[in-house]
C-alpha cells in the first residue's frame, strides 16, 4: 500500500513535468492561483519535484505531515498540483528540523516559522508550512499529525501524509470549489 502511494506521487511528478515541458513561465506564483484550478495553473508546476525535499525532511528528523494535493495524490487522486503543502505541530524542535530540512533542499532564506502559516520555496517545490494554530474552517486537526500514514520510498526515506479521512475533513472545512471537487473524488476512492 504505501509503496503505491510513492509509486502514484512519482508517477504523478512524470506527468506535471510532460504536461508542463512547453509552458512557458508567467509570473503566477502560488499566490496567484484560483479557487477551481488551483496550484498546477501556476508556475510552481514547473520543474515540481517534491521528492528532494520530502528526502531532506525525514533526513532531518520532521515529523511534519504532508497535506493538501500532494497528499490527494498518494490517496489516488488524479489531479495535479504545483505545490507541496505540510502540516507541523508549530514545536521548537520540530521548527529546528524543518529549518534544516529547507537548507538541505535548497531554501537560501528559511521563513519564520513563528506564525500558523507561512509560504517556503526549495528546489523543485514550494508552499506553506502550515499549524494546526490557522483557521481549518472550524476543524481541528491536530489529530491529522499522530493518525499520519506512512509510506516508505525504495529509496530509502519515509513520507508522513495525511490519512484519507483527515484529507477529506480538512478539504471540506477549508471549501473552496477545487478542495469541494477533490474531496468528492476521495470519497468516490473509498468505495
Amino acid at each position: 500500500m504505501t509503496q503505491t502511494a510513492v509509486a502514484r506521487l512519482r508517477q504523478a511528478v512524470s506527468r506535471i513535468r510532460d504536461t508542463t515541458r512547453d509552458r512557458t513561465a508567467t509570473g503566477r506564483g502560488a499566490q496567484d492561483a484560483d479557487d477551481v484550478a488551483g496550484t498546477f495553473a501556476t508556475d510552481g508546476a514547473l520543474g515540481f519535484d517534491p521528492f528532494p525535499f520530502l528526502r531532506a525532511l525525514h533526513a532531518a528528523g520532521s515529523h511534519a505531515v504532508v497535506i493538501g494535493q500532494v497528499a490527494g495524490i498518494m490517496h489516488g487522486s488524479t489531479e495535479l498540483t504545483g505545490d507541496l503543502d505540510l502540516l507541523w505541530d508549530g514545536t521548537p524542535g520540530e521548527a529546528r528540523a524543518l529549518r534544516e530540512a529547507l537548507v538541505i533542499a535548497g531554501c537560501a532564506e528559511p521563513p519564520d516559522l513563528g506564525h500558523a502559516q507561512v509560504a517556503y520555496q526549495v528546489t523543485g517545490a514550494g508552499g506553506d508550512l502550515c499549524t494546526p494554530a490557522l483557521s481549518w474552517g472550524g476543524l481541528d486537526v491536530t489529530a491529522c499529525l499522530t493518525r499520519a500514514v506512512r509510506a516508505d520510498d525504495p529509496s530509502g526515506f519515509a513520507i508522513r501524509y495525511a490519512a484519507l479521512d483527515d484529507l477529506i475533513g480538512m478539504r471540506r472545512a477549508i471549501g473552496r470549489p477545487k478542495d469541494l471537487r477533490r474531496a468528492d473524488e476521495l470519497e468516490r476512492l473509498r468505495t
